[in-house]
This record gives structure tokens, C-alpha cells and sequence, in this order.
């Protein structure tokens, strides 16, 4: 099966971070028997960044034989994505492509075009205009690199990154200027629990494995999720990780003790924080949980999305409403 994957996230000299999450998808897939996985990733930009990509995609495959699939990642680049011949064509939708005020109506005017429609959660399926009905829609989520991600020895990560070695630090996992991620909260959790709150906002992707394994837990209080890699790379280092209820958060936390999943409420996450910031190094059980939602994993639901559009498979998992669309925050500019 050929296979070739669109998109404007994906990482860069200048933006190494970007879109991390769709490299380490395609990366997976081309590891997988009989998929020959082809990538155009080009750089983020207004309607002039779209309409080159168009032209050059037109350009580089026009007069090429139709793919078998064109699956185009983040809403925006499906259009540009129509520029290649295909038999089937598949978007994965992130967040901000439907969140957001000036890119939605773009986005949900695609999809009609589209032979399936992917998202990370089901809860996220929900808010697909018609999901279930006038388009199918699957849960296909990015995964995590568990190779990355793994247990690090403490003591050597907070040598490393130059931190004291008893100290109770804590974790937020985004860059916090993005409100929606609530640094705020973080920061009202460090000071109740006179802990020192470390954050990824300059970080090099590269580094963060060693962020992640000196903290004593990982606080994830954002208002909303499309689907939360920060706790899955927690959960893969045996990291404690504390979480409101959002995205994938409920699945990958429910029933790994030592994690907390819950909503917004000070005296109740420090409560769950405090055995972690009073052991010496603090661990939970979490990587059996993360191999679950490992890049590997989860490209080989893609594959079989694939090849069920081929003919070739049973149905992936699709989505049928089965509850009202809950709304984001107001506003809120997700990831």
C-alpha cells in the first residue's frame, strides 16, 4: 500500500518541537510490512503557505500514479492535500484546526471530501460536526516515543539539568504562556506545597526525558485536552502525574496507583502530590499503561484504517454518537 502523509506540524531546525508527535507516527508506520509511507511536511504559515504547498504538491505527484491513500494531518492541510491524486483520503484532526474561530469553517468545510475523518478521543469525535453520521470518523491518536521516554535515574537527571538533588520540584509540561494549559494553577499547587516548579517552556525536545524524571510528579491542570501526551511521557518514565480529567487523561491514568486524576480542587491535588514530594525518588507504575499508547502501537491502528478503506481489513475503531458534544473553554487555543 503507498501512503503519503501531508502536513505543517512537523519538527524543524527552527521549530524542533513542532509536531513531534506526527514525525514519530510516520517514523512507526514505515516500520510496518507492506506500507510504503511517503511524507510532504511543510512549514506553518497563513493561506500563502497552503497555496504553495498545493502548487507543489501539484507539481511533484500531478502526473504520478494515485496514491493509495493521501492522509493529511491537521485540518487546514487536507486542502492543499486534494492537490494529489488518491484513492482514499484521510485527515487527522489536533484541536486547534477545529477550535479555533477563523480555521474552523475551513476545516469543516474539507471534510465532505474526506473518506474518513480521525481524531484522538472519542470526546474530541464528538465535536465533529456530522461524526457517526455524514462522516466516519476514527479514533486514531498520535502515540509517544517509549524509547525516549523511559525511567531515567533521578539523581543523574538532576545533575544533569543542574537542580539540587533533595529538592521537590515539580513538573508543568507546556510552555506557560499558553493560558489554556493553566500555569496558574501550577503554580498555586508549588507554592501550597512549597515545591519549586520547573516548566518546558524553552526546552529542547531532546532534554525533556530528563525534565520529566527529576521532578517528583508530573501536574497536568489544563481546562482541556485534545489528547494529553505530557501524561502518557510521564507515565512511560514511571513518573507520578496528577491530571484534570480531559483528553486521553481518564484511560491512561485509571487504575495506576499513585497517579490522580480529578478535577481542579488545591487542597485535594496537594493532598494526592504530597507522598510524592516526601519520597526520595518517587515512582509509579505507569509504563505498562504508555506502551499502550506507544507511537508503534497506535500507527498500527492507522495501518488498519488504511487498509479497511482499501477493502483489505475489518473496521478500525469508529466513533457512533453516543453523547452530546462537550465544549471547550471559551476561546481556549489548543494542542
Amino acid at each position: 500500500m503507498r501512503a503519503l502523509v501531508v502536513t505543517n506540524m512537523y519538527p524543524s531546525p527552527a521549530r524542533p518541537a513542532l509536531g513531534s508527535f506526527v514525525r514519530d507516527q510516520v517514523q512507526a508506520l514505515r516500520r510496518i510490512d507492506g506500507l510504503d509511507v511517503q511524507l510532504y511536511a511543510f512549514a506553518p504559515g497563513g493561506p500563502r503557505s497552503y497555496a504553495r504547498a498545493a502548487r507543489d504538491l501539484r507539481r511533484r505527484y500531478g502526473a504520478a500514479e494515485p496514491f493509495d491513500v493521501v492522509h493529511a494531518h491537521f485540518g487546514l492541510t487536507a486542502w492543499p492535500a486534494l492537490a494529489v491524486r488518491a484513492r482514499k483520503r484521510v485527515v487527522t484532526l489536533h484541536g486547534n484546526d477545529l477550535y479555533h474561530p477563523r480555521s474552523r469553517p475551513i476545516t469543516t468545510a474539507v471534510l465532505g471530501r474526506m473518506d474518513l475523518v480521525a481524531t484522538p478521543t472519542e470526546r474530541f469525535a464528538a465535536e465533529v460536526p456530522g461524526a457517526g453520521t455524514r462522516h466516519s470518523v476514527a479514533i486514531l491518536p498520535c502515540g509517544i516515543d517509549v524509547e525516549r521516554f523511559r525511567p531515567l535515574d533521578r539523581h543523574a537527571a538532576r545533575e544533569r539539568l543542574g537542580l539540587e538533588p533533595d529538592g521537590r520540584y515539580l513538573l508543568f509540561p507546556y510552555d506557560p504562556s499558553r493560558p489554556v494549559k493553566r500555569a496558574d494553577r501550577a503554580r498555586e499547587l508549588a507554592r501550597s506545597a512549597a515545591a519549586e516548579l520547573l516548566t518546558l517552556g524553552n526546552v529542547e525536545p531532546d532534554e525533556v526525558p530528563y525534565w520529566v524524571n527529576a521532578a517528583n510528579a508530573v501536574v497536568c491542570p489544563a481546562d482541556w485536552e485534545t489528547f494529553g501526551l505530557a501524561c502518557l511521557e510521564a507515565l512511560a518514565c514511571d513518573v507520578p502525574v496528577l491530571a484534570r480529567p480531559t483528553g486521553a487523561h481518564p484511560e491512561a491514568l485509571r487504575g495506576v496507583a499513585g497517579t490522580y486524576c480529578g478535577e481542579w480542587d488545591l487542597a485535594a491535588w496537594q493532598a494526592a502530590l504530597e507522598p510524592h514530594l516526601a519520597a526520595s525518588d518517587p515512582r509509579v507504575q505507569g509504563r505498562a499503561r504508555a506502551l499502550d499508547f506507544s507511537s508503534d502501537a497506535l500507527a498500527e491502528r492507522v495501518a488498519v484504517a488504511w487498509r479497511w478503506l482499501a477493502s483489505e481489513s475489518p473496521a478500525p475503531p469508529l466513533y457512533s454518537p453516543t453523547e452530546a458534544p462537550t465544549e471547550p473553554p471559551r476561546g481556549a487555543l489548543l494542542s
